[in-house]
């Protein structure tokens, strides 16, 4: 019996130090690949920022550039045409407007959801402005008086939907600078 007692007594001499070192080398080594493994990420998220700021800030200038082109009278400047009517005049803003989104929908990848549904929200006004002063118009009047009859009622309004965007889009580019 003592012969088997000596022999694991033998075996746990040999096993303990052998798991000791193990356990200290597998701790070492998880630590360090654990070191490694966040200076990687962090050297990448700085090599993605260098890349993704001038593309963010390209988003910011297009947007506000978008904003600028739906101001209803300076689009209405663009559109109108020597004996348009009032319907010719609302549909060709309306579709000035839609051709603009859809021309400038790939920005909201580089803003924030808030950025985008501020400016969503300051297109929407636009197009609701067209509409509602369209109604207060007849079909067949001249595209002059709808258009007088546009820069009144935006003239009247206390607020600006597109300036408020265009607040916005300032704010958001500063973060980032």
């Amino acid at each position: 019996m003592s012969i088997w007692i000596e022999t694991i007594l033998e075996i746990i001499k040999v096993t303990v130090p052998a798991l000791i070192v193990f356990l200290t080398v597998f701790y070492l080594f998880k630590q360090y690949t654990h070191k490694e493994l966040a200076i990687k990420n962090m050297e990448f998220r700085q090599s993605q920022q260098a890349n993704t700021i001038p593309m963010r800030l390209q988003a910011y200038e297009r947007l506000s550039l978008f904003l600028e082109r739906i101001g209803i009278p300076g689009m209405m400047l663009r559109v109108q045409e020597e004996g348009m009517t009032a319907s010719q005049m609302r549909l060709a803003l309306m579709v000035a407007v839609q051709r603009e989104f859809e021309h400038n929908i790939t920005q909201q990848v580089y803003v924030s959801d808030q950025l985008w549904s501020i400016v969503a929200l300051a297109r929407e006004d636009v197009m609701r402005t067209i509409s509602t002063v369209y109604e207060q118009t007849g079909p067949n009047d001249s595209a002059q008086d709808f258009g007088s009859k546009l820069i009144k009622f935006i003239s009247e309004r206390g607020s600006n939907p597109l300036e408020t965007a265009q607040s916005a889009i300032k704010k958001e580019a500063a973060l980032i600078l």
